[in-house]
Parts: C-alpha cells; structure tokens; sequence
C-alpha cells in the first residue's frame, strides 16, 4: 500500500508489494524491491537499488548527494541488499568517482538511530551498528561486525570480519578479524572469543587463533612476528583470514595491544 501523501517519482520502478507511508519522498532513479517497508516521512534518492525485505524507519535519508567536496553531480551509486534495517534518522549516501562510484551495503544489517554510512563504504552481511556511529568515506566492514555506540570510524578504515568495537570508540587503525577493539583512539584488547563461540567456529580452531595472537602480537613489529609464526598456524581458517587482512593492505596501520602506548 502507498499512502496518498507520498511523492513518488513516475520514473521510479518499485515493486507492486511495497509499503510506503505518508509524506515519503521517491526520487526518479530509484529500484525498490519486494516486500519492502518505507515508513513516514523518508527521503529515497539519487541511483539507489534496494533489495527485497528492507525496512526504513521515519526520517532516514538513503541516496542523497554524498558529503564530499569534490563531489559535483557525477552519476554514482548506491546498492543495498536485502533484510536491512534502517532506524530513525538514518544517513546513507552513494559513492564517489574518487572511490569508485559505488556504495554497497549486503544483507540483514542493522543500522540504528543516527548511524551514517558515508560514501563509498562497503559494509558486509550480518553487520550491527548501534546509534550515533558514522562511518566515514571509504570504510571497509566485513561481515558479522558490530560497532558500539558513539563509536566513530575513520576513512578509509578497514573492520575485519566479526570484530567488535567496543562503545565510544575512535576507530583510527584498522582492526583484524574477530578482534576486540576498544579506546578514545582504538587500541586491540583482544579477541571476539564470545561471538567465535556463537558462531560455533570449532574449539580447535578458536583456541589456536588464540594462541596465534599472542605470536603476531607478541612486539610491535608485525611483519617479523608473522615470518616467525609457527607453520601449522597457517592452517587454521581462522589464523589465516587474520594473515590475508593484515598483509592485503600494508599501507593502512594495524590495531594492536600497543596503540594504546
């Protein structure tokens, strides 16, 4: 059902099953699919394709011009998955041609009150982000993250899979998977060893990750502790997705126990 109050461009392609509540506004190039809640009072714009099961929450405002001064009206997107929730007063905005033209989020993401997904983010599956939290441009979030509240996340930072920050963190360095992040200026407190329980990641595997981090942690000179690490480390699947995070992007320093010296 559409209510009679919103403005939806003619252009704009939604699908026959969607629920628009009063005095939305729908812009012209904007793909809506199935079984998607729009609630009162939300604003859809620019090149924007939403996924089916989506739910926003009144006052959100997704695909409008991104906060990027070099930004000058270039085509860009942005691309939203499916089962998303986006709270009250949330702020989504496409990409930029500096990175890319396009700002992905994937599926059954929580974003809460006052969250903002900046341009040229990608933002994995499974991600929480609890009120207040910006993501500034560029920023990498892996799958099955959570961000606590009043955190604040740097551009260009990268947030490994199943990290979680810690409330009222300033996240400047980036964060390796299934790492316990913390800090006005984030420091590594450890690992996520409750949410590697959750998942049901087998004990083996949770207890060598653990006994890896005290080696690749062990001082602060990262690439020297890796080339030591001990061989059947490297078979772990846990082990080694934290490996390739670290080595895929060596210009962008690392979180450790030590950023907090």
């Amino acid at each position: 059902m559409i209510d009679k109050t919103a403005i939806i461009d003619k252009d704009a392609k939604i699908h026959s099953t969607v629920n628009i509540g009063p005095f939305t506004v729908i812009g012209p190039n904007v793909e809506i699919g199935a079984n998607v809640t729009i609630h009162s009072h939300v604003n859809i714009s620019g090149n924007t394709k939403i996924g089916k099961g989506n739910t926003f929450f009144p006052f959100a405002s997704i695909g409008n011009d991104p906060q990027d001064l070099k930004y000058n009206g270039e085509k860009t997107l942005l691309e939203i998955g499916d089962n998303n929730k986006f709270r009250e007063y949330v702020t989504v905005n496409p990409g930029t041609i500096g990175g890319g033209s396009l700002t992905k989020i994937g599926n059954n993401c929580l974003f809460m009150i006052s969250s903002h997904v900046a341009h040229d983010c990608k933002v994995g599956n499974n991600v929480i982000i609890a009120n207040n939290v910006p993501l500034g441009g560029h920023v990498t979030i892996e799958n099955n993250v959570v961000i606590g509240g009043n955190s604040a996340v740097q551009q260009f930072t990268r947030i490994g899979e199943m990290a979680m920050i810690g409330g009222m963190t300033g996240v400047l360095n980036d964060v390796i998977p299934y790492g316990l992040s913390v800090g006005n200026r984030n420091y590594l407190q450890g690992l996520n060893l409750i949410g590697l329980r959750r998942a049901n990641f087998e004990n083996k595997d949770i207890l060598g990750l653990s006994e890896a981090y005290k080696e690749i942690f062990a001082t602060k000179n990262l690439t020297e502790n890796l080339n030591k690490l001990n061989g059947s480390f490297k078979e772990n699947p846990l082990v080694k997705n934290v490996i390739e995070f670290i080595n895929k992007d060596k210009k962008r320093s690392i979180c450790t126990p030590f950023s907090k010296e």
